[in-house]
């Protein structure tokens, strides 16, 4: 499953800026407005936490937006883990502009590190297996793809964008459609080369997606023997991606099974941000 790279989020970075500053400074920063126009100051952000670092683009365009004059010199790049009181970037320019961006530019960077942060935890519980850790949907509104770039960052994976780059037919859907092969049928013949997922709850449900021709079989809280017999079973005819309570005492027994992929909700749905402060001198 292919991971998103920075280069080809421009247009997202400049669009999550834009709603970010729009709903934070609105008509103008009437407190800024306390400061001579003239005046320049310097800025130093610290990590106040054992973080890994992400989203360091939205950062510098919070304040390309805000105001070009500002200059921000960064100590680390997206990936960097950091020890508490690291300094990340220095800022300098019109100490209006500043004090504007501070919160805009530090609810995108606390955010996408404390994803990436967890991401970093769950990714080195498991480095020395085979499996790869998924993300979910289960992102905040308008700001998924910013997240899953951030897991990225924190040596995770990404699962499918959302609904329109791949089939992930779930039990409403396989009732829907009278089953689980009629549904891997009518996947292929609506979007053929499209990948095909189907979740199923036991070793027959497996089965039955075996001989359908699904690509990517999940196995929604399946115990870990059972994990296991599927592993055998499928003998490498799909891959297979475990789901469902998922948490810091299952991941490595689940890693075990020998399935290929983990699928994590709390990557993007639990965040707790990193702990970020910012300093001013005249």
């Amino acid at each position: 499953m292919p991971n998103l790279v920075l280069a080809s989020l421009t247009a997202e970075i400049e669009a999550n800026v834009r709603r970010a500053l729009l709903e934070d400074v609105g008509t103008g920063d009437l407190t800024a407005q306390l400061i001579p126009a003239t005046r320049l100051a310097r800025a130093t952000v610290i990590c106040r936490d054992d973080a890994v670092i992400a989203g360091t683009a939205w950062v510098d365009r919070v304040f390309r937006q805000l105001d070009p004059r500002v200059a921000v010199h960064w100590q680390v790049v997206d990936g960097n883990r950091v020890k508490p009181n690291q300094a990340l970037f220095h800022l300098e320019g019109p100490a209006r502009s500043l004090l504007t961006g501070e919160r805009s530019a530090l609810n995108f960077l606390q955010m996408l590190s404390g994803v990436a942060t967890r991401a970093q935890h769950y990714a080195d519980m498991v480095a020395d297996t085979q499996v790869k850790l998924l993300d979910t949907r289960k992102t905040l509104p308008g700001l998924r793809m910013a997240q899953k770039y951030a897991v990225t960052c924190g040596g995770c994976h990404n699962h499918r964008i959302g609904l329109f780059d791949a089939f992930l037919i779930k039990e409403n859907h396989i009732a829907a459609c009278g089953g689980i092969a009629d549904a891997i049928t009518a996947a292929h013949k609506i979007a053929p080369g499209k990948p095909v997922e189907v979740e199923v709850e036991n070793l027959n449900e497996l089965q039955q997606a075996l001989d359908g021709g699904a690509d990517i079989i999940m196995l929604d809280e399946l115990s870990l023997d059972d994990m296991r017999q599927a592993v055998r079973l499928t003998a490498g005819r799909a891959r297979l991606e475990a789901s469902g309570g998922v948490t810091d005492a299952t991941l490595r027994s689940i890693a075990e099974t020998g399935v290929d992929y983990i699928s994590i909700g709390t990557l993007t749905k639990d965040v707790k941000a990193v702990d970020l402060s910012m300093r001013l001198s005249i």
